[in-house]
């Protein structure tokens, strides 16, 4: 049985009250992981909610969380 990884959060990342604070420890390791597998690199001094946007943007080009 998978485990969504990146769960679909209820609000848009824009509207998060902490969307604007620093990435998380976390996310910051997964979007590395993303990342390294699309050939892309991650930008410095994400948010939180830019970070989000980008995890499901390489989610979707590496096939990661497919069928979420």
């Amino acid at each position: 049985m998978s485990q969504d990884v990146h769960p679909v959060p209820d609000k848009e990342p824009e509207d998060w009250t902490t969307g604007d604070e620093p990435m998380t420890g976390p996310q910051e390791s997964y979007l590395h992981t993303l990342a390294q597998e699309a050939g892309e690199q991650v930008p410095d001094g994400l948010s939180k909610a830019d970070a989000s946007k980008l995890i499901d943007e390489l989610q979707a080009r590496t096939g990661r969380g497919a069928g979420s």
